[in-house]
């Protein structure tokens, strides 16, 4: 099966980027080095092309009841302009995946935008299509995934960089609000989200724009390498690594984003999340610093001192802003408060390590 490519392609390779397949998109993983782009997200300021993210549209009467529905967040709580991070999850409260839902502003108020995963918006798309048939909804799912691109501007001085080119009031947008706008003269959607940590903007725009756009934003271009590692310093969960329904199947309990669980609310997995929150999860996902040398990686045990196997490593770095190796791993609830002394198995080799509250960096 062939690769699907982002609409900026052609401009990363003649970038000279190197490519990756990534949920079934052959995406940049790098253009200069992952270090290069990680510390200008860091410093000042890198552009992402995440158009390999899913873009789905919900509208109509019952959008909300359908959106509601299918995610764990209280969809009813957003005003027009506003956004929520969610669980996607199945009967049993596993994880089929995070999403970001948006309420488009005003002029589409009865609209709503949900950001799958890579590779995930046919499934998803498929599943929001099925409820609606179920429930009998007056709802349209539009799978607009390549309809659309979606970049991102990321660090401290993304707001001047964006603000000279678009006629969006960034001043006035909040963190996890969206707004209409032009960017380059393109009509966009700008959202006061990221996957970094840092002050940064996520663009939707249309597809065949993106080039207009992605040029206009004159800074570093950054490939999915240096994401994985800002992403990670941060703690935040990648699809496939911290959670699978197969693979690695967990609540959002146990993946330490219970506070997306709204429980007073109607959905997929609700019941089998009520028990979760009341008798606490058995294992959860820590951060954990290495103290000997080596870099931890998805896969290797966490023992006790003694030798004991207790957890797993999900995913791991050496952690460009700190200098350290740093992991996320799944161990269980007695062993996870901070500073609990732990090893990793790094090619055999027991490594020194102690839990980690996240995020890794103070932002």
């Amino acid at each position: 099966m062939s690769l699907r490519s982002p609409p900026l392609s052609a401009v990363h390779e003649r970038a000279d980027a190197s490519f990756t397949d990534f949920g079934g998109w052959e995406m940049p993983v790098e253009f200069e080095s992952i270090r290069v782009e990680h510390e200008a997200v860091r410093s000042e300021v890198g552009k992402f092309d995440v158009s390999h993210m899913g873009q789905i549209t919900v509208d109509g009467p019952d959008a909300a009841t359908l959106t509601q529905r299918l995610t764990t967040n209280d969809v009813t709580a957003l005003d027009p302009g506003e956004a929520q991070y969610a669980a996607i999850t199945n009967a049993d409260g596993i994880m089929l995946d995070d999403t970001v839902v948006y309420r488009l502003p005003v002029d589409a108020a009865d609209e709503f935008l949900f950001v799958p995963n890579a590779g995930h918006d046919g499934e998803m798309t498929e599943r929001w299509l099925t409820e609606r048939d179920d429930r009998d909804l007056d709802a349209t799912v539009t799978n607009r995934t390549e309809e659309y691109a979606m970049l991102a501007v990321q660090g401290p001085e993304a707001p001047d960089l964006l603000a000279a080119e678009t006629d969006a009031d960034l001043r006035s947008l909040s963190q996890f609000e969206v707004t209409d706008g032009t960017v380059a003269g393109v009509d966009s959607l700008v959202a006061r989200t990221g996957y970094t940590g840092e002050r940064g903007f996520e663009i939707l725009c249309p597809w065949d724009d993106a080039e207009a756009v992605w040029s206009a934003l004159d800074c570093q271009p950054c490939g999915l390498g240096a994401r994985d590692t800002l992403r990670l310093e941060m703690g935040f969960l990648l699809s496939g690594q911290e959670f699978h329904p197969v693979d690695e199947p967990r609540t959002p309990h146990e993946a330490g984003i219970g506070w997306t669980v709204k429980l007073d609310t109607e959905f997929v997995g609700r019941d089998a999340l009520e028990g979760v929150a009341a008798d606490g999860p058995e294992e959860k996902l820590v951060g954990i610093e290495l103290v000997d040398r080596g870099v931890p990686r998805h896969g290797y045990d966490v023992t006790t001192p003694d030798g004991e196997a207790i957890g797993h490593v999900t995913s791991g770095t050496m952690s460009p802003t700190l200098g350290k190796p740093i992991a996320l791993a799944y161990v269980p609830a007695a062993y996870a408060e901070p500073d609990e002394s732990v090893r990793v198995v790094v090619r055999g080799e027991p490594k020194k390590a102690r839990t980690r509250s996240t995020p890794f960096l103070d932002r």
